[in-house]
């Protein structure tokens, strides 16, 4: 059977960066045949109109939420439709780069590992990005992440997540917004799947252009830290409820 790559592609408000994002996944060689899911989550910036055209293009396929249900949302969204063996997220805001992604498929393809995260800080980091309290706020939740489960990654914040369909069915995401990612990575540490990882590229926004996780989300955080690692299992998804207000996109 032929593999594909399933990329997925959340945007809310990145209007500035969102065409630029997909040429430049455009323009990646990988391996095996790949397709870009694009998720608008209810922006109101113009991103939606860009996006359609590019639709219109065929560069991608599109799906819009007319209103903003959160990060977590989009990419249930996408998985919905997905139709690789394979599936990545890519968030819009160029932090990361696209170039990166086909070291992701090594270990899976390989068959090493079913799970391959991107770390930021595989091999360390600039002195500008140590600077950030951001970069504190990742490694410090990182620590907690991997005391909780049982693991020891340098990332478990990372955007790039690429796991196997099969994995993603098993794991069942339900988060709406950014508890999305201790629920992912307390789900495979519940099911003992190792997570492979591979060192990216970094170049983080300032705060006031980039979505961030606040203090106030913290708790929210180590709450789904604990309950993925210790009150879930598999087949069961539990119940979340959709955001009664307009989630905040974080990302740390």
């Amino acid at each position: 059977m032929e593999r594909r790559l399933s990329i997925l592609v959340p945007v809310f408000n990145e209007v500035d960066t969102a065409e630029a994002l997909i040429r430049r996944l455009e323009a990646v060689r990988f391996p095996i045949d790949r397709e870009i899911l694009v998720v608008d989550d209810g922006s109101s910036d113009g991103s939606r109109q860009l996006l359609e055209k590019l639709a219109d293009a065929g560069l991608i396929r599109l799906t819009v939420h007319e209103v903003n249900r959160g990060k977590g949302a989009a990419i249930q969204t996408a998985l919905s439709q997905a139709t690789g063996d394979i599936v990545v997220f890519q968030d819009a805001d160029l932090e990361l780069d696209p170039e990166d992604l086909p070291q992701l498929l090594e270990p899976i393809l390989s068959g090493q590992s079913r799970v391959c995260y991107g770390s930021r800080f595989l091999n360390g980091v600039s002195w500008s990005v140590r600077r950030r309290p951001t970069y504190w706020a990742n490694r410090i939740l990182n620590a907690l992440s991997n005391l909780v489960n049982g693991i020891r990654i340098t990332d478990f914040n990372t955007c790039y997540k690429m796991l196997t369909a099969e994995i993603v069915s098993r794991i069942s995401i339900t988060q709406c917004g950014f508890e999305m990612e201790p629920e992912i990575t307390g789900k495979l540490a519940r099911l003992g799947v190792t997570i492979a990882e591979r060192p990216i590229r970094y170049e983080p926004r300032g705060f006031g252009t980039g979505k961030k996780i606040r203090l106030r989300d913290i708790l929210k955080y180590l709450q789904a830290m604990v309950r993925y690692r210790f009150f879930w299992s598999e087949g069961y998804a539990g119940v979340t409820k959709a955001p009664s207000v307009k989630p905040d996109w974080a990302s740390v």
